[in-house]
């Protein structure tokens, strides 16, 4: 969750998509590609995974942590082009651009601790020191507090945390701790005070007061385990559980729509497998869900009482993170894994 610079300029162009299955629809009766690849990015000599993209506008870049890599990936966000890697991590997660701000943050799990980097150049200025194992995190732009998740197996622990930063010091706010040895993906509300927060272990969304950094509820996922990403919309009141196993713990997908004021299950749908991260589009109600084996399977949520699968798309071996641009974008990276495919940044154009 990886590139020379002689190969900075490859790009590889498709204007076909590679299969379009509109769930439900065959023959002639099918609709248009729900996304359309345009644009593949070829990174060999990479190996493991990729996890999580950041888009700078004020500097028309998108950004990737190559997990393990151990390298920030740069590219050109109006091109595609591939501009530059920047070296000097243990294990890049999660990266924080803000608007005006001269530094981006990118959480590192290993022990040399998530950095700060010169937003301009990449060059590391600092580290801002917490528990080990910075995975996961989110951005409240209103209190300007940088929320991360750390701690848990990876590091050897048998409990994980959420620590509160303040982005422009380093300096840790506060925190709170799960009796929980691998926790995933969270999701801030905008307009209250509560983050959810992904139990992996065991198999429950925590709701914590990011005011007071205490615990309010803990709540089951009943219909699948290993919760991980989570997808949060305020004005339905619901949350996107993302689920890697079934009940018997199995790998299996499935997507778990929760009540977010109480924690009932609304409705569930199976999934890709795999799956290192949620991506929803609010104002057309889509959930994307990129699947490590080879597909992205979308949903349509404005009946926030009934998830309904709209299509599958064919993407890469491996491609399970991504983010939505502006234009109607989508972006995904295929990692390599422990294969020996060809890693690949996958852009898509969205009707």
């Amino acid at each position: 969750m990886k590139i020379q610079k002689r190969l900075a300029g490859l790009l590889v162009l498709s204007s076909s998509a590679a299969i379009y299955t509109v769930a439900g629809v065959t023959g002639a009766r099918a609709q248009a590609p729900a996304m359309k690849l345009v644009q593949t990015i070829e990174l060999p000599g990479y190996t493991g995974d990729f996890d999580h993209f950041a888009v700078d506008e004020q500097r028309g870049r998108l950004l990737l942590a190559a997990e393990d890599h151990a390298t920030l990936e740069v590219f050109d966000l109006k091109t595609g082009r591939h501009l530059k890697t920047v070296k000097g991590f243990d294990a890049p997660h999660s990266i924080l651009v803000r608007p005006a701000a001269s530094t981006i943050i990118v959480t590192d799990s290993g022990k040399t601790m998530t950095k700060v980097l010169d937003a301009e150049t990449y060059a590391i200025k600092g580290t801002i020191k917490l528990t080990e194992g910075a995975d996961s995190a989110a951005y409240d732009p209103e209190t300007n507090i940088y929320y991360i998740v750390t701690g848990g197996k990876d590091v050897d622990m048998k409990t994980a945390n959420v620590e509160a930063v303040n982005p422009d010091t380093g300096q840790r706010l506060g925190g709170v701790t799960f009796k929980d040895n691998h926790v995933e993906a969270i999701a801030l509300e905008k307009n209250g005070n509560r983050i959810f927060v992904n139990l992996t272990q065991t198999n429950k969304m925590a709701v914590v007061d990011r005011k007071t950094m205490k615990g309010i509820a803990e709540w089951p996922v009943p219909p699948a385990q290993q919760n991980a990403m989570v997808a949060l919309d305020e004005a339905q009141h619901r949350l996107y559980v993302v689920c890697r196993a079934d009940l018997s713990g199995a790998p299996a997908g499935k997507v778990v729509v929760m009540n977010s004021d109480d924690g009932k299950v609304v409705s569930t749908q199976d999934a890709p497998t795999r799956v290192d991260q949620v991506i929803y589009d609010i104002m057309m109600h889509r959930l994307y869900v990129p699947g490590g084996q080879g597909y992205t399977e979308i949903y349509d949520t404005s009946d926030a009482n009934n998830l309904k699968p709209v299509a599958k798309v064919s993407t890469a071996p491996g491609a399970k993170t991504g983010i939505l641009l502006p234009g109607k974008k989508l972006v995904l990276a295929a990692s390599p894994g422990d294969s020996k495919a060809v890693a690949k940044v996958m852009y898509f154009s969205i009707p």
